[in-house]
């Protein structure tokens, strides 16, 4: 007898497992509460995953496979404990997992091999679209890697979205510049974002929900709010959501911010996807299949394509790519600690304590709230990478390593020096004013430049170039700010690191 394991990140639909198990072969599941112990992980992702888990498990066993699952109140311990008693059970003659997702869990399968004494075979990950393999015969020798070329690349060899000569539909690979509506747009087209369907939870659900509650009442959100799909179908049922209720409105407004939207057009499916609920092909085909039958513009359809052809398999592709070394980059030297407020949301800027507040209650904001609210507040405070990826991941519904490394790293902090991010991605308050409505509930003044009236990001943005103006003087992306910042006055200089490191005291 054989063993698939099953990984709680891996829940695909045609799971290659599936395919390769005979009937006398089993399927192996492991609820590790020391794992999910490892970080303050948000109660909605434990739920997810553990609820998601035993539903795939169940519907196996309804399709008469054998099942060995070994759940929380099975006993509090790590894989290797489930594994040894599984294996002094059933003596498995070897055990097969597909590719994990994570490289921490990658390094310890050859350890847990041998102090099981029981083989574990390695299969290709059905995951995503491109292979580690092609991601690395496509990156070379590239001393930098632009999410944009592989986009095209793939755009091709899918044949995504080209015309009758291979060209790009619509004569253009990215209409970013289309979907640029602001929060006083919204405002005034007087729209209505749709709900997401409501999810009625199974006993399956509601048993989660209060194990989680008895073991990590600690950590961040509440179980007890959980709001999420949890199985295949459910999950079918939100993407057909998405495509029909919000995709049209997607691109135009997918960089918008408004206070009580807490997902306005987004499809919120990256949960899903990232635990195999969903797969990239199928989202991208529903997609295209609304382009097709003009239910959706082109615009909105190529952004939401981009962000999984092009931005999720980028991802991916960096991480096996850069993995191990790559946790441990700073390249800007930063060192401060988080705020004593970073999970409680009382920070003195609105837009931040929202957009915290938000994630602490549902485990989720969208890639803005994310990139130039929270983000631009860590990387302009100098905040440590690894305090900062370790609350992404604490954070979100959605994180695991292999998002949240070079998302964080790379993208939010600049902390790989610029390995596929190709200027760091800050702003004043002028960005966040007028992609929000945050301000106005403001005590800061974002008109104010310096002082204790002042929005931070304004000085923090200059003060930012104070600090980093040598590294950054020959980036042809960003060497204009480096050059302004140089003219200022002694005296303007004087007042904006001041007022940066007023609020430093102030606030930590």
């Amino acid at each position: 007898m054989r063993a698939f394991w099953i990984l709680g990140d891996q829940l695909l639909p045609q799971h290659p497992a599936l395919r390769q198990a005979t009937p006398q072969d089993t399927f192996l599941f492991i609820e590790s509460a020391s794992r999910s112990s490892h970080l303050r992980y948000h109660q909605h992702k434990l739920v997810l995953l553990y609820s998601a888990m035993r539903h795939y498990a169940e519907e196996l066993r309804q399709a008469q496979k054998q099942v060995w699952y070994h759940q929380l109140e099975d006993g509090i311990g790590d894989y290797f404990d489930a594994l040894e008693r599984f294996c002094k059970n059933q003596k498995p003659s070897s055990i097969i997992v597909m590719e994990p997702n994570e490289w921490g869990m990658q390094s310890i399968l050859p350890h847990l091999a041998k102090g099981l004494g029981v083989a574990i075979e390695i299969i290709p990950s059905e995951q995503f679209l491109v292979t580690r393999g092609d991601f690395k015969a496509w990156a070379g020798s590239k001393t930098n890697l632009l999410m944009a070329t592989h986009y095209q690349f793939q755009r091709k060899r899918l044949n995504i979205l080209l015309d009758e000569k291979g060209k790009p539909e619509g004569g253009s690979w990215s209409f970013d510049e289309d979907n640029r509506k602001t929060a006083n747009d919204f405002k005034k087209a007087k729209l209505t974002a749709p709900p997401l369907p409501a999810i009625a939870r199974s006993a399956i659900t509601q048993k989660v929900i209060s194990q989680v509650t008895k073991h990590w009442s600690s950590h961040p959100g509440q179980a007890s709010t959980f709001w999420l799909p949890v199985t295949r179908r459910e999950s079918l049922q939100w993407l057909a959501h998405f495509i029909e209720n919000s995709l049209p409105h997607f691109g135009a407004y997918e960089d918008v911010m408004i206070d009580g939207e807490k997902t306005l057009y987004h499809s919120v499916l990256s949960p899903l996807l990232n635990i195999g609920l969903l797969t990239p092909q199928e989202c991208v085909e529903a997609a295209l299949k609304a382009y097709q039958d003009k239910k959706a513009p082109l615009a909105s359809v190529e952004g939401y394509v981009r962000q999984i052809i092009g931005w999720r398999e980028f991802i991916n592709g960096v991480y096996w790519l850069e993995m191990p070394e790559y946790q441990d980059l700073n390249f800007l030297k930063a060192t401060r600690s988080l705020p004593a407020w970073i999970y409680s949301a009382k920070s003195p800027l609105n837009c931040v304590s929202r957009c915290i507040q938000q994630a602490s209650e549902t485990g989720y904001n969208h890639h803005i709230q994310r990139l130039m609210v929270l983000g631009n507040f860590f990387i302009l405070s100098g905040c440590e990478p690894k305090a900062v990826l370790a609350w992404y991941k604490e954070m979100y519904v959605d994180a695991y390593d292999w998002v949240m490394q070079p998302n964080v790293l790379g993208m939010v902090l600049y902390a790989d020096g610029g390995r596929f991010a190709t200027k760091p991605y800050i702003a004043g308050s002028g960005y966040i004013s007028r992609m929000s409505n945050y301000c106005a509930g403001c005590q800061y003044k974002p008109a104010i430049k310096t002082g204790p009236q002042a929005c931070p990001f304004n000085y923090l943005y200059w003060n930012f170039f104070a600090q980093h103006s040598e590294k950054f003087k020959n980036n042809h992306r960003i060497n204009m700010m480096v050059k302004t910042w140089e003219k200022k006055s002694v005296v303007e200089k004087e007042e904006i690191q001041a007022s940066a490191k007023s609020f430093f005291q102030n606030n930590w």
